[in-house]
């Protein structure tokens, strides 16, 4: 393992940036395996898969490559599912505490801090405020946010908190890292990192042909959408910035505490933290030709499964085309407006209408108004447990889990697309997992 790491160290390959940290002995910093500081001996370094395990030995984060803007390993999904869901939700949820976030998993505290301790070498406890840490130190380089309200988005009670922690862990002050920036703004600008190839054109051309008017705007390069969290309404703007391998990102959020959780699913919208060239490697193997394979694609996700299970019931049977237009009828009679921006429509507002607007089956509105009525008074259940809805089968909850969840192995081989591209080519669907979303996109991409 040693000897790979070494390898892209020495040449700061950006397709590992993210998957490991570089800590040296000599200096007791570390970075990212892309820092641009004159490499050391090898004698003098020591590697780990995340910046938390670096920081918990004692490491402090470089404060030229600035390890907080990593992309975040993909690497860790395959450890142990409820490992991988622990730190999603700790990432996600800052404000919550490790009981709360145990209660979520349905498990112990006891047992959440043993699978920790066993797969990652940290507690709970640690993993968390060290990425608080890491957010905090991400918001001070990047945005002219006070530092009160760093604080309150990073997941620390006060500006004290932050400070107390922040000096301790990276040794210097909040104040000292924000370089005088001191101008308020609503706007917060950040850059969200990705390891390369990202086909930001398939990308792009896939959520412009599926992009619903008013909700969504897609420009060359350039994608943007209103938002809601809760009770809270906003919107946010990517741009592609490919040769620099991020995505700068623009949202406007009433709350700054719900930037965590709005980031977490930017992140996932665009599927940034996907190692492509793992995917295309096993795809190849499958049968898929890698002569006729998209290069760096990604799963394009919509902001949450509602919107997806929506999309899909309203796709049924239906083009593209045609499942936008109705789409985009549905959120201009039921959507909540604000200015200029219009919001996709909430599941009471679907139930309370009988949707005679939509030039549809009878049976399909009554399927979207039950989904909407399950969706209202079953927030927290699984997707799966949609199939009891009359009118829901397993191709809708297969795509509203890929797209609204961006679950990796979704295999959609009932549908039509897929099927015909099957009968053309020589291809074993078994031999894609854990990555058969991706190779139902790409079968789609070549029709």
């Amino acid at each position: 393992m040693n000897t790979d790491y070494q390898q892209a160290r020495l040449t700061r390959d950006p397709r590992f940036d993210g998957t490991f940290f570089v800590a040296v002995k000599t200096t007791n910093i570390f970075c990212r395996s892309i820092c641009p500081a004159n490499a050391p001996l090898e004698k003098n370094v020591e590697y780990f898969q995340l910046a938390q395990q670096a920081m918990s030995a004692g490491y402090r984060p470089c404060l030229r490559c600035r390890p907080d803007s990593a992309p975040h390993s993909f690497a860790w999904q395959g450890v142990n599912t409820t490992v991988h869901r622990a730190m999603g939700l700790l990432r996600q949820h800052k404000e919550l505490n490790i009981q709360e976030i145990a209660i979520k998993l349905g498990i112990t505290t006891r047992y959440f801090r043993q699978l920790f301790q066993q797969h990652i070498g940290l507690s709970p406890k640690q993993y968390q405020l060290f990425d608080k840490v890491l957010f905090a130190k991400q918001l001070l380089h990047q945005t002219s946010l006070p530092i009160e309200h760093i604080a309150h988005a990073s997941g620390f009670a006060s500006a004290r908190r932050l400070q107390q922690n922040f000096k301790k862990v990276t040794g210097l002050t909040p104040q000292q890292l924000k370089q005088g920036k001191h101008k308020q703004e609503q706007l917060i600008r950040l850059k969200l990192a990705f390891r390369p190839p990202f086909n930001w054109s398939h990308m792009r051309s896939f959520l412009a042909l599926r992009a619903i008017q008013g909700v969504e705007s897609v420009t060359e390069n350039s994608y943007s959408r209103t938002i809601v969290i809760g009770s809270d309404k906003g919107w946010f703007r990517v741009t592609a910035i490919q040769e620099q391998h991020y995505l700068q990102l623009e949202i406007s959020l009433p709350k700054i505490e719900k930037l965590t959780a709005a980031l977490s699913n930017i992140e996932r919208i665009f599927d940034l933290n996907a190692d492509t060239q793992t995917i295309q490697t096993q795809l190849i193997g499958c049968g898929l030709p890698s002569e006729t394979m998209v290069t760096g694609l990604r799963i394009p996700g919509v902001w949450d499964t509602f919107e997806a299970g929506c999309r899909a019931i309203l796709g049924q049977q239906i083009s593209v085309k045609a499942a936008i237009t109705l789409l985009t009828q549905l959120t201009n009679e039921l959507g909540e407006t604000q200015g200029d921006m219009r919001y996709f429509p909430t599941a009471k507002a679907i139930v309370e209408s009988d949707l005679a607007f939509l030039k549809m089956p009878n049976s399909r509105k009554q399927t979207l108004r039950l989904f909407a009525q399950h969706s209202l008074h079953s927030s927290e259940t699984s997707v799966d447990d949609w199939l009891t809805i009359k009118g829901i089968g397993p191709w809708t909850v297969a795509y509203a889990k890929m797209r609204g969840q961006s679950c990796p192995d979704i295999w959609l081989n009932t549908d039509l697309i897929i099927k015909k591209q099957l009968t053309q080519r020589n291809i074993n669907a078994e031999l894609a997992r854990p990555w058969r979303s991706y190779l139902t996109l790409q079968l789609w991409s070549m029709s």
